[in-house]
């Protein structure tokens, strides 16, 4: 008999991050410059650039940091307006928030991604950068939304916290825009607590976010290939002081090379589980748009036929006495990724009507990479139970 399988821990650390994280307990040396050379994090910047095929990357203490330092390494405008899908987590227009900007919201449709008509509608003139959420690891069209941008010669910004591993006509997500910016937060596919990575090819922009992100004086001889730069930039930026230490770093190093494997074992897990959904009348998951290569730790769906606010919950009640937690975005209270909940953004909350309907049936579930096919199964079939439980249909397709 299976359980109901605990979806929420991570994979364990690997063995060789246990013994540089004594080894550096032992010596006590934390801070990234500390070191005359070499530290874990300047070799995590130059694994992570490697891997990504990025000229530069900087880590830093979490993706919303990266988000916030590359709009301050843009240098836009105080006030300036950056356009992001109205399906986000909250941190995302917090980052614009806090870089004295202004969030602009586009709709989603229901397969998770922007609408791309609203999105051209509203990239106007006095939109100054545009900052992509790759939400749950869905990619919106890319290949228009860069068209669009460079028409008007207007930065794009790839939040790419849920999207390690993910492609588009196999080029990696985040190296599509200006800058990307990654998550070693305890739930993406690389888990380092909490941390956060930025990677571009622009050696100015690399430059104003090391020096913001906190290498004052000369700390940032430390990073290669810059010096041309930070001599331009040095004590004429502000220092936000939002470095990653050497133990997170140590962390996050030894689980790179494991990347791919979780790629592989995540997309055939979540597509497993997407058939056996997909086979309910009540029950849609959107497919990926063509280009799209996914890299998915989580699964979203949308319930079909589920008319009344009373059902949807009714079906997350059902799932959860079945062993499986399952999430609808809008019904959830106070939910961070429902944009009505963003009442920290100056002025009324624009009217999104196709968003909110999709955030009101969505539903989420984790799927860690780590799963066995028998667990995938009793995910499946708890969630297909628990539609048919409340819609009293009669079962007549298989799982």
């Amino acid at each position: 008999m299976v359980l109901a399988p605990n979806v929420y821990d991570a994979e364990p650390i690997p063995e060789a991050a246990r013994e540089e994280i004594e080894r550096l307990l032992q010596s006590g040396d934390l801070f990234r410059y500390t070191a005359p050379k070499d530290a874990p994090v300047a070799l995590l910047e130059r694994e992570f650039a490697a891997l990504m095929g990025a000229r530069f990357a900087v880590a830093v203490s979490s993706c919303s940091a990266a988000l916030f330092l590359s709009l301050k390494a843009l240098d836009l405008p105080r006030g300036a307006r950056v356009l992001i899908p109205a399906f986000t987590f909250a941190a995302v227009p917090s980052a614009i928030v806090h870089a004295d900007c202004q969030p602009v919201l586009a709709e989603v449709g229901q397969n998770f991604r922007l609408d791309m008509d609203d999105f051209a509608a509203r990239l106007d003139d006095d939109i100054a950068a545009v900052l992509i959420s790759h939400m749950r690891g869905h990619t919106s069209d890319m290949d228009r939304i860069m068209q669009l941008c460079a028409a008007r010669d207007i930065p794009v910004i790839e939040d790419a916290a849920h999207s390690l591993g993910t492609t588009w006509h196999g080029r990696k997500i985040g190296t599509l825009g200006r800058i990307g910016c990654f998550s070693f937060q305890s739930y993406k596919l690389v888990n380092a607590g909490e941390g956060g990575i930025l990677i571009t090819d622009d050696p100015d922009l690399a430059a104003r976010a090391v020096i913001m992100s906190g290498a004052y004086e000369h700390n940032w001889k430390k990073h290669d290939g810059l010096q041309n730069s930070f001599a331009r930039w040095q004590n004429k930026l502000p220092l936000y002081n939002l470095r990653m230490q050497n133990l997170s770093a140590a962390v996050i190093r030894p689980q790179l090379p494991q990347i791919d494997r979780r790629v592989r074992d995540g997309l055939a897990g979540h597509d497993h589980v997407a058939a056996l959904l997909n086979g309910s009348p009540w029950l849609d998951v959107p497919p990926p748009l063509p280009p799209e290569g996914r890299a998915p730790d989580s699964i979203q769906f949308n319930l079909v036929g589920f008319a009344r606010d009373d059902e949807a919950l009714a079906f997350q009640a059902e799932a959860k006495a079945r062993g499986v937690a399952v999430q609808v975005f809008g019904l959830s209270q106070d939910n961070a990724r429902a944009f009505w909940n963003w009442q920290f953004i100056d002025g009324p909350l624009p009217d999104l009507p196709q968003t909110r309907a999709m955030l009101m049936r969505a539903c989420d579930v984790r799927l860690p990479a780590r799963l066995t096919r028998d667990e995938l199964d009793f995910i499946a079939n708890a969630l297909i139970a628990a539609a048919e439980a409340v819609k009293a249909a009669p079962r007549a397709y298989g799982t």
